[in-house]
C-alpha cells in the first residue's frame, strides 16, 4: 500500500517558499536579502493557486520560488555580508566605548569590498545577453548622473555614473552607431544599433531635481551598483572592438570647468611594421588617429577582398551606388507598411561631417554635442560660458556654417531702443547674423537625424512655427490616422465634403449669434437713457407703440434675410423639382432660353454627402443582412470586433477633423 502524501509536502505547496522563511534560511537580514536578490535577478511570484500555497491563509504574502533560494545558499556573497555584519558590531562597539580612531581603523582596514564580476559572468554568458539588458541599465545610471548629490546618493555615485556614461557616449560617437533620438516630456530618447542589438535609453531634461521622501533610495543604490559593474564590462568590451584603450584618459581640471564629454582622452592603439604596438594620445574634441580607424574599421564590408594596391579597380555604373540602401515601396495602394532598413554608419557618419556648427548659449549643449558628434560632425562650438572644450568660442568665426539657436528674433521696437540710446549688447541678433551662415532650431537636428537626411532650414528659421516634432517608432497602423501623409489620402469618401458642410453650419450659427447679439444690445442702449437705469416711456411712446401694432422687433426680423440666402440647400427634393418646372414655364412664356442653375460648392457638398450617406446605408444593411447568418456566439464576437475598428475609425475621423482645422486657421492668418 503506498504512502499517504501529507498536505503541503508537495505540489504548488513545495514550490514556493514565503520571505520570512527564505530569510531564516539564508540566516541574512532583510535588507541584505534585497539586496542579494537584486544581484542574482530573483524576484518574487504568484503563484496560481495562492491559497492552496499559503495553507488556506489570506494574508498578504510574498512568495519565492524554492529552487532559487537553494540556489542562493551557495553564493559567495552571503559571507561577505556575514563578515560585514560583524565588522559593522566591532564598528559600533568602538563607537559606544567613545574610540573614534580605532573605529576608523577597523572601517578602513576590516570592512569587506563587494565585487560582483562573478555574478555578471553568470547572468551574462554571452556579450549579446549583455547588450540586450543594457536599456534599463543606461537609464539608471544617466538619471543618477543628472541627480544632486544629497545624504541618500553621495558625490561619488554620481561622478562614477557620469564617467561611464560619458564614456558610452564616446564608443557610440566613434563608432557612429546612434540611429535614432526623440524628445518627449520625460526625456530625450536614443536609439543605438551595437553589433546587431537595438539599444534604447531615456536621458532626463538638466534642471534642478528635488528628490522627495518618498523614494526608496537604498533600492535604487543597489541597482545602481549592479549597474555601474555591467557599464563597465561592457564599456570595455566595446572600447576594445574598435580599437580603443579603456579606460580612456579623464582630464579632472576640463571637467571642472565643464567640459564633460571633451574631458576624456581617447588613446587608439596602431601596430607599427615591425609587430609593435604604438599607443597615440589625442584629444576627443579634435579629429583623432582613433576614431579614424574605427570609422575605417566599422565601414569595411565583411566580404572585402584583399587587392593589390598597384592594380586599378574597375566599376561599373550598376555598381557605384551599392553602399546606399535599397528602400522597398508596396505597389498595391492597399498594401502593408513594407519596414525600411536603417542607415548604415557610413551615411551616418557623413550627415553632419563638411559643416562646422556654433550652439548659442540657450541651447541645450550636451544632447546637441553628442548627436552632432555620433553623426559626423567634428567642429562643433558654443558660447565660452557653456564651459570648456569647443572647437571655437568666437560666434563670428567665418568657418561655422550652421548656428543653433532657441530664440525669436527682436521685435521692431526694441531693436530701434537698443540703437537710439543705451548700450548696446555684444551680440544684437539677429541684426547682426553673419552672411552665408544658416540659422536653425535645435529641432532641425533631431528631424535630420530621424529622417535620415537635411531638411530644409527655412521650416527651422528663427521664430519660425515649427513642423509637429513625431516619433520615429511610430509605425501607423491601416485605417489609422498618419500625420506623415496628406490629408486626401487617407481620408474617408466624402469626408472632405461633410466638414466643409458642417464647417459653414457652425460659421453661420457663430455669425448669427454675432449679430443678434448687437442687435441687442443696440435696442437696451436705445431704451436706456442716459444717467438713468431703466426706461420710463413716455405717453407719446405708448401711442406710437399703438398706432404700430407692438413691438418693432418682429419688423426688423421680416427686414433681415440672414445668411440662408441659398434657401434651396434646405429644401426637399419634390419642392426642388416644383421650383424647376416653375422656372421652366416662365422661360416659355417670356420667350427667353432658360438658364442653368449655378450649382454651388454647398450644393456639391450635398449632394456629395447624400451619396455617401446612402452607399453607407446599403453597406449597413448588407452587413446586417449577413449577421443574421451566423451564430449567436460568432455574432457577440464580430460586435466586439466591430466595436474596436469603429472606435479607432472615430479616433481617426477626429484627428483628421483637428488638423484640416489647423490648416484651415493657418492658411487664413497667411492670406490675412
Amino acid at each position: 500500500m503506498a504512502r499517504i502524501q501529507k498536505k503541503g509536502k508537495a505540489g504548488a505547496a513545495k514550490n514556493y517558499i514565503t520571505r520570512t522563511r527564505a530569510v531564516k534560511k539564508l540566516q541574512i537580514s532583510l535588507p541584505d536579502f534585497r539586496r542579494l536578490c537584486i544581484f542574482k535577478g530573483i524576484y518574487p511570484r504568484e503563484p496560481r493557486k495562492k491559497k492552496t500555497v499559503s495553507k488556506g491563509s489570506t494574508a498578504a504574502t510574498t512568495f519565492y520560488y524554492t529552487k532559487d533560494i537553494q540556489y542562493l545558499l551557495h553564493e559567495p556573497l552571503l559571507a561577505k555580508f556575514r563578515e560585514h555584519k560583524a565588522v559593522a558590531k566591532k564598528i559600533a562597539r568602538a563607537l559606544g566605548r567613545g574610540e573614534s580612531g580605532d573605529a576608523a581603523r577597523l572601517e578602513r582596514n576590516l570592512v569587506p569590498k563587494i565585487k560582483l564580476d562573478h555574478i555578471i559572468k553568470e547572468r551574462y554568458p554571452t556579450f549579446v545577453d549583455a547588450l540586450r539588458d543594457l536599456d534599463d541599465a543606461l537609464s539608471m545610471l544617466f538619471l543618477f548622473a543628472n541627480l544632486p548629490s544629497s545624504e541618500h546618493v553621495p558625490a561619488k555615485t554620481i561622478a562614477l555614473c557620469q564617467k561611464l556614461c560619458h564614456e558610452f557616449e564616446h564608443y557610440v560617437i566613434v563608432s557612429h552607431s546612434l540611429r535614432r533620438s526623440f524628445l518627449s516630456i520625460k526625456g530625450i530618447y536614443y536609439q543605438a544599433t551595437i553589433q546587431g542589438q537595438d539599444v534604447l535609453w531615456l536621458v532626463p531634461y538638466r534642471f534642478v531635481q528635488r528628490t522627495g521622501g518618498d523614494i526608496d533610495f537604498r533600492i535604487m543604490g543597489t541597482f545602481v551598483e549592479f549597474y555601474t559593474t555591467l557599464l563597465g564590462f561592457v564599456n570595455y568590451r566595446l572600447y576594445t572592438s574598435v580599437g580603443l584603450v579603456y579606460p580612456p584618459k579623464f582630464n579632472a581640471n576640463m571637467d571642472a570647468q565643464g567640459a564633460e564629454l571633451s574631458a576624456f582622452q581617447i588613446e587608439g592603439k596602431s601596430v607599427s611594421t615591425n609587430g609593435e604596438r604604438l599607443h597615440g594620445e589625442v584629444s576627443a574634441a579634435a579629429t583623432s588617429e582613433a576614431q579614424e580607424v574605427a570609422d575605417r574599421i566599422a565601414n569595411v564590408p565583411d566580404a572585402e577582398e584583399d587587392q593589390p594596391e598597384n592594380l586599378p579597380v574597375a566599376q561599373d555604373d550598376e555598381e557605384e551606388n551599392t553602399e546606399t540602401i535599397d528602400k522597398f515601396e508596396a505597389v498595391a495602394p492597399d498594401a502593408d507598411v513594407l519596414p525600411q532598413p536603417e542607415a548604415s554608419s557610413a551615411e551616418a557618419a557623413s550627415l553632419f561631417a563638411p559643416y562646422t556648427f556654433y550652439l548659442a548659449r540657450e541651447t541645450p549643449r550636451a544632447p546637441l554635442e553628442f548627436i552632432l558628434k555620433a553623426f559626423g560632425c567634428k567642429r562643433v562650438g558654443w558660447d565660452a560660458t557653456l564651459g570648456e572644450g569647443a572647437f571655437t568660442t568666437n560666434e563670428s568665426d567665418p568657418f561655422i556654417t550652421h548656428q543653433i539657436i532657441d530664440r525669436t528674433p527682436l521685435p521692431a521696437d526694441a531693436a530701434e531702443a537698443i540703437d537710439g540710446g543705451g548700450a548696446a549688447p555684444r551680440v544684437q541678433w539677429p541684426r547682426s547674423t553673419m552672411p552665408g551662415r544658416i540659422y536653425v532650431q535645435p529641432q532641425w537636428v533631431w528631424d535630420c537625424i530621424n529622417q535620415g537626411k537635411l531638411l530644409r532650414p527655412d521650416l527651422y528659421g528663427p521664430g519660425a512655427e515649427l513642423p509637429p516634432h513625431l516619433s520615429p517608432w511610430m509605425k501607423p497602423k491601416k485605417g489609422e490616422y498618419d500625420p506623415k501623409l496628406p490629408l486626401h489620402e487617407q481620408e474617408l469618401e466624402g469626408e472632405a465634403e461633410a466638414f466643409e458642410e458642417d464647417d459653414e453650419s457652425a460659421s453661420e450659427m457663430e455669425v448669427t449669434d454675432d449679430v443678434e447679439d448687437a442687435r441687442d444690445a443696440m435696442e437696451r442702449e436705445s431704451s436706456v437713457e442716459a444717467g438713468e437705469g431703466m426706461h420710463v416711456a413716455s405717453s407719446d411712446d405708448e401711442e406710437d407703440e399703438d398706432d404700430d401694432g407692438g413691438d418693432q422687433r418682429p419688423a426688423v426680423e421680416d427686414e433681415w434675410e440672414g445668411f440662408d440666402s441659398d434657401a434651396e440647400s434646405d429644401i426637399s427634393e419634390g419642392e426642388a423639382a416644383r421650383l424647376q418646372h416653375q422656372r421652366e414655364l416662365e422661360a416659355e412664356a417670356t420667350g427667353n432660353p432658360l438658364e442653368p442653375e449655378v450649382e454651388t460648392a454647398r450644393s456639391k457638398n450635398a449632394v456629395v454627402r447624400k451619396k455617401v450617406e446612402k452607399k453607407r446605408k446599403e453597406q449597413a444593411e448588407e452587413r446586417e443582412r449577413q449577421k443574421m447568418m451566423l451564430s449567436n456566439k460568432k455574432r457577440k464576437l464580430l460586435k466586439r470586433i466591430e466595436y474596436g475598428s469603429n472606435k479607432r475609425d472615430a479616433e481617426a475621423e477626429n484627428l483628421r477633423r483637428k488638423k484640416r482645422r489647423l490648416d484651415r486657421t493657418s492658411s487664413n492668418k497667411g492670406a490675412v
